[in-house]
């Protein structure tokens, strides 16, 4: 995915996401610019910086959209991130530096799901070994040569190592012990010999048979024990000072210890508690923790929204202070800088930050000068049209439309949109979004929950039928609401 040219990004988008064509392209070069950095001289790849993109545009529009599909599409480590809950350091909140952690998080996770697909295979054959030793249970425990005595058994072939200490069963005297060992030497079959090698080969049967049912699904409501380690419940957080917190968790977790018990469930439940266990003996830890931060450094992007919100107002007290103090802190980690995390230290020098703000009450010219030059490319989107609303619910793979025409098939019921019905949805949308507040696309969401409010809840029983939305349908159930300004602005 990483080698996908700007125009096939693009397209890939377009599956999702209407309009917005500029800002489209400004994401597509962007990540193709990091794919050619990969590709240039080592010596010259150090220079070469990311061109962070700021946003600009109204909500609801597919500022966040856009750049959590790209994540996708490149299987880029990413984050979003609201740029009001961090604060200024000395202030009660997070600091900026915690988005860098969350980051390497879900790097860490993208790393792991790869390793454990190279080692699905063998865990799985782990798992199942493991699971046919909790079926045999103590059934095998009883056929252990242990329990019938056996102190240690003479390896086969016959014959005793030098210095291989003396064999001893219980009720036999100093003679018969003698003679029993003299016997080996010699490769004698004695009967003790010969029912040692009768519960190998029936213990053999037994784990056989049971491995073949395992497999073949008939052991699935088998009840087993299996050892699971729970942490302790830890510490309770200090919630009362300031600064991030992240790692104080992990150092209570080392602290307190772990605590292994036994609880009892199906083999179709233990499969996935044995499987993850056997996983986690199979990955190397160090070797993901090393990829996590080696992958967030070079493909990490990080979608800093509600920007506009830390531009402090021409007073500057109270909140205002920190909301500047945020910018500061900012700078730094858009600039390039090397933050700790509990993997490791991490640079920032290229990871790609997309902000976005809808600047209603600002500018992008309020921000701080230093910050305002970390975001070189600055795309505007335009507001939703009413023909954007009508494409919007009916292009995009898994339109509203779409998902609520499967949600009905689940009910047996078939929900058929005319296009009558859907431009009239459209028009209603568009319409309470100029008369109220304009929150874009996510009207819609809204819209047709109304719509099909009744329909959701008579759907169980009505048993089967087909619906069908045409414009009648439409006007009846939202004429109303949508030309009383007032009764619109709290239902719609």
């Amino acid at each position: 995915m990483h080698e996908m040219t700007p125009r096939e990004i693009v397209t890939e988008l377009d599956r999702y996401i209407v309009g917005q064509t500029d800002a489209k392209r400004s994401v597509a070069i962007a990540v193709r610019n990091r794919w050619r950095r990969q590709n240039v001289a080592p010596e010259m790849q150090p220079e070469i910086a990311p061109k962070n993109i700021l946003m600009i545009g109204p909500t609801g529009v597919g500022k966040t959209e856009i750049a959590r599909r790209l994540a996708h599409l490149t299987g880029a480590p990413f984050i979003k991130v609201e740029a009001t809950k961090y604060t200024e350091v000395g202030y009660y909140g997070r600091d900026v530096e915690s988005m860098v952690r969350e980051l390497v998080e879900n790097a860490i996770g993208l790393v792991r799901e790869k390793e454990r697909e190279k080692v699905r295979e063998e865990a799985t054959e782990r798992t199942n070994e493991k699971l046919i030793d909790l079926l045999l249970g103590a059934d095998s425990d009883d056929d252990s040569s242990q329990s019938r005595g056996v102190t240690s058994i003479a390896p086969q072939g016959g014959g005793l190592p030098p210095g291989f200490p003396p064999f001893v069963f219980p009720g036999m005297t100093q003679t018969d012990s003698t003679a029993w060992q003299q016997g080996q030497a010699m490769g004698a079959n004695t009967p003790e010999m010969q029912t040692a090698q009768e519960d190998t080969a029936r213990r053999e049967r037994n784990r056989e048979r049971i491995r073949k049912m395992l497999l073949d699904g008939k052991m699935e409501e088998r009840k087993v024990e299996v050892t699971v380690e729970s942490k302790g419940n830890g510490m309770p957080m200090m919630m009362g000072i300031g600064g991030d917190l992240d790692n104080i968790q992990e150092m209570i977790e080392k602290i307190m210890p772990k605590r292994s018990q036994y609880r009892e469930m199906t083999v179709r439940e233990a499969r996935t508690v044995i499987f993850e266990q056997e996983c986690e003996k199979l990955i190397n830890k160090e070797k993901v923790d090393a990829e996590a931060i080696e992958l967030a450094e070079n493909l990490g992007m990080i979608f800093i929204d509600e920007i506009d919100k830390v531009v402090a107002s021409e007073k500057s007290s109270g909140a205002d202070v920190s909301r500047q103090g945020v910018q500061r802190d900012l700078l730094p980690i858009v600039e390039g800088t090397t933050v700790q995390t509990r993997y490791g230290y991490v640079k920032t020098d290229h990871i790609l930050f997309i902000a976005a703000g809808a600047f209603h009450k600002s500018r992008p010219s309020d921000l701080m000068p230093e910050l305002q030059g970390r975001f070189p490319i600055r795309v505007e989107l335009q507001d939703l049209t009413q023909e954007d609303f009508v494409r919007i619910l009916t292009e995009p793979k898994g339109s509203l439309t779409a998902q609520y025409a499967a949600l009905m098939a689940t009910e047996e019921i078939e929900l058929f949109f005319e296009k009558a019905g859907v431009e009239k949805l459209a028009e209603y949308a568009f319409s309470v979004n100029q008369t109220s507040q304009n929150i874009g696309a996510r009207r819609l969401a809204t819209i047709m929950e109304r719509l099909l409010d009744e329909l959701s809840f008579d759907a169980p029983d009505m048993k089967a039928g087909k619906v069908v939305i045409d414009a009648d349908y439409v006007v009846k159930r939202l004429e109303t609401v949508t030309q009383d300004e007032d009764l619109s602005r709290f239902i719609l």
